[in-house]
């Protein structure tokens, strides 16, 4: 396969997932203020301005109001994490690959596009969010479901399938960093608890989590559900799983390639976290390093696949 359409299948995979990613971290994060209370020790206590530091678009001003925030986050056509951005992005990416994937997938791509263009997303957003964010989350899933019943299972699929599952363990590993930062005082576990269950509400994984833990949905049982449940198709290590299945089928050789081996080395590790972590904030301090090891892994698969003469590297803004 082409250097150039391997690249723009992996980056229409980023790009999709992190536009879903992005619509659920807000809309978890609007309904989770709107509910809050100051008095109650179980409320929500995510900052709009840590969101900003995490998604990488924080200007270094003062705090950030929410609906600046949500603005700058979903239609501002000049900030590349943007909602609004990615979907066009993707919906470019889509267009130069018409002969490889469906033509229901193209299909369902242009017409998210053009939807978003023809809304009054300004209107939108002051009337309340939830719409645009459930409009987002929904065509993400048509393209993947087209994904899966109408593109060959070769080559071509596990590029984009690769973008998308990079895509979504990083994007989930941000919204654990936004969620359950590092516990500091015993009085804030009730806060982290109501965070926890806001970010499990807003991945869909409340009634996955209910049927998997024999634990309440509090912070520690969530923050291992989402980094370790590999039965859970958002976790971590369900994405990172998914990877390895993709990185695999694009190789000859998978025993000689290092992002291959750098994939497998991190299934390992999380399998043994998972099994030896036993104190109750034990996956906070993981988040990070994780992480890091996702942007190894991305320079990796760029060194290897995407030929730097004809490619135009895109990074990940961390």
């Amino acid at each position: 396969m082409l250097a150039r359409i391997a690249h723009d299948l992996y980056w229409l995979g980023r790009h999709l997932v992190r536009a879903e990613h992005t619509a659920r971290m807000l809309d978890g994060l609007f309904h989770a203020d709107l509910q809050g209370r100051a008095d109650d020790p179980t409320s929500v206590t995510l900052s709009w301005q840590s969101l900003l530091v995490i998604m990488g678009a924080a200007d270094g001003g003062g705090p950030a109001r929410r609906d600046d925030v949500i603005r700058l986050l979903t239609t501002a056509p000049d900030n590349p994490v943007s909602i609004l951005s990615c979907v066009d992005s993707a919906r470019e990416g889509a267009r130069t690959l018409r002969d490889t994937i469906s033509a229901e997938m193209w299909e369902s791509v242009n017409t998210y596009h053009l939807q978003l263009e023809r809304r009054d997303l300004d209107a939108g957003l002051r009337a309340g969010p939830y719409s645009i964010y459930t409009f987002v989350k929904e065509r993400s899933a048509l393209f993947w479901g087209l994904t899966a019943r109408t593109m060959q299972k070769d080559e071509a699929r596990a590029f984009l399938v690769a973008g998308g599952r990079i895509e979504a363990a990083d994007m989930v590993l941000r919204m654990l960093r936004v969620a359950l930062p590092p516990e500091e005082d015993a009085g804030e576990a009730p806060r982290r608890d109501g965070n926890a269950l806001a970010l499990l509400r807003a991945v869909g994984g409340f009634q996955a989590f209910m049927r998997a833990a024999a634990a309440p949905p509090n912070a520690a049982p969530v923050s291992r559900f989402m980094l370790y449940e590999r039965e859970f198709p958002d976790s971590v290590a369900a994405s990172v799983q998914s990877l390895d299945g993709a990185l695999e089928r694009v190789e000859l050789d998978p025993q000689d390639s290092p992002p291959v081996l750098r994939v497998r080395r991190m299934l390992a590790d999380l399998d043994f976290r998972a099994r030896v972590a036993s104190a109750p904030d034990a996956v906070t301090p993981w988040l990070r390093p994780v992480q890091q090891e996702l942007e190894r892994l991305d320079v990796e698969i760029h060194d290897r696949y995407f030929s730097p003469s004809t490619v135009v590297a895109q990074t990940v803004t961390g």
